[in-house]
Order: C-alpha cells, then structure tokens, then sequence
C-alpha cells in the first residue's frame, strides 16, 4: 500500500509550486481605472498588459525585453499588412492605444508621418508611457476619448486618414458600439480617397459570421487576414483592393522595413485572402442590433 503524504510534506510540495508560480510570473505594477483594472508583469522575456487582474492570460500588449522592437503578437504584424494595401500614409488614426506598440514600429517607419491615437482610459495612456516606451510629440498625439465620439466629431471637422487602424478592446471583447455599421460609416467619411481601414477582431467570436457581413455592407470586398490562433485582420480600401501586383510591389518595398519588427512577405502575403467564409445570411450588425452577450464567446 503506497504511503499517505504526512500534511507537513503537502504543504511543503504546495509551497515549492507557488514558488515556482510567483517565479514565473512577476507582477510589477496594478492600476485600477474607472474602466478597468490593469496589471503589468514580466514573464521570461516578455512583460505584458493584462486587464484582468483574475485572467492574465488575456493580454492587450506584450514586448520583448530582449528586442523591444521586435513584435510579439501575431494580430500586430497582420495589421501591418495594411501598408501593403498603401505604402505611404501621411496620416493615421489608430483607436486604442494598448501598449503603444503599432503607432511606435509606424512612428519609427515613417517619421514625418503624423499620427493621431484615441484612447478612452488615461491610466493605459500613463502605463504604456510607463513601462512599453509609448511617448507621444508633435507628430504622435494622444486624444483621450471615446473612439466613437471622436469619429463623430472629426467626421463633423472634415478630418481625414490615409490609414485607420481600429484596434479598441476592453477586457472581454470590442465594445460593442465599435461594432456596428453605423459606427463604420462614420469611419469611412473619415478615410482618403485611397485609405486604408485594418480591423482587429476574432475568428473565435460567435460574432464573426455577424462582423463579416456588416464590414461587407460598408466596405464591400475586404481582405480577411487568419492564422490558427484567435486574431482576424480585415483589410479594406475606399477606392477598392489593390491588384495583387501591386501588393507584391508594395510588400518588396517595405522588407527592409518591417523586417526589424520579426516578420515579413513570405509570412504576410500568404494570409491575404478574399475568400468568404462566414454565412452571408448573418444579420448585420447596428446600433439597434449589437448584443453584448454574444461578445467574445469562443465558437
């Protein structure tokens, strides 16, 4: 009969995993904002942003401390993608700022480039500031504000981008009036003739039949950017898609440049399909038709 562990042994056994687990993982920094509870830790080589304090899991920006420039995420260098569509924006919108990752690598890529970011919590603006490099100047400026405020007031102003970037979550899912075609069409004014649109969602959302058809009834044709993980990139253009060709040019101009960041054209190009893979009968969504509570359910 095998010997029954002595409480004393357990508890040492318990305590040598918490160990490990604390190791493991380093919280450095927590902040609690009026719209959520923010943790920042450190875990082998990346430190990370977390907005569950429960789930740390679920992360809204990693970099490495090895290569800070390098990308961690995959969703990140699919949304790069756009520049292929339109190699030389002169002004970008990117809503949601997280940990400051995109508008630095374009900031670093294009330094005449002016960059608007809305964010809507000041303690994320404070914490990529803080501890991801984020710093904002003249030609990268910093609204704190509700993404769709802002895109009514500057559609209002007549102001326009030759790339926009949505890239706004909260802990669980995209805020759901981001979500709808009301929302879309008020980006749209916002776009250049030429402008480029890149949207960060899910593959695994029980929203995706739903995301496709309402970015279709805006945009029309769209690339749809997929990877076995979680993220779907959509890629869309106000004038229409770009030939392939012409992407190819596009992504072989660029090599040299997005090469720093850990990826490029033999990985990208692959990704960029127009095939549709959703049911094209999925309701659209609207400002009276976004239910929360089909956000971020996994498939």
């Amino acid at each position: 009969m095998r010997p029954v562990p002595s409480l004393k042994t357990l508890f040492a056994l318990f305590a040598s995993l918490m160990a490990t687990s604390s190791s493991a993982t380093n919280v450095i920094h927590t902040e609690k904002s009026l719209y959520r509870n923010i943790v920042i830790y450190e875990e082998g080589d990346q430190r990370c942003m977390s907005f569950s304090q429960r789930d740390q899991s679920a992360r809204q920006t990693c970099k490495s401390l090895g290569d800070p420039n390098a990308f961690v995420f995959t969703y990140t260098k699919m949304m790069m993608g756009a520049l292929y569509l339109n190699p030389t924006p002169r002004n970008v919108l990117i809503i949601g700022l997280g940990g400051g990752v995109l508008p630095m690598a374009l900031a670093a890529i294009y330094p005449d480039t002016v960059i608007d970011i809305v964010e809507i919590d000041p303690a994320v603006v404070k914490v990529a500031s803080q501890f991801f490099g984020f710093h904002s100047g003249p030609k990268i400026r910093v609204i704190e504000e509700d993404g769709r405020v802002f895109a009514k007031r500057a559609g209002k102003a007549d102001q326009r981008y030759d790339l926009i970037m949505l890239d706004a979550f909260d802990h669980q899912y995209i805020p759901e009036h981001l979500l709808t075609q009301e929302f879309l069409l008020e980006i749209k004014k916002l776009l250049t003739p030429d402008g480029v649109l890149a949207a960060n969602t899910f593959s695994t959302s029980r929203l995706y039949d739903h995301e496709s058809t309402t970015y279709q009834s805006v945009f029309g044709v769209f690339y749809n950017l997929r990877v076995q993980y979680k993220n779907r990139i959509i890629l869309a253009k106000l004038d229409g898609l770009p030939t392939r060709d012409a992407i190819e040019r596009n992504a072989a101009t660029l090599e040299e440049k997005l090469k720093p960041l850990g990826f490029g054209r033999d990985w990208l190009l692959p990704l960029f399909s127009t095939e549709r893979d959703w049911k094209p009968e999925a309701r659209i969504l609207t400002d009276q038709y976004s239910p929360s509570n089909l956000l971020n359910s996994p498939l």
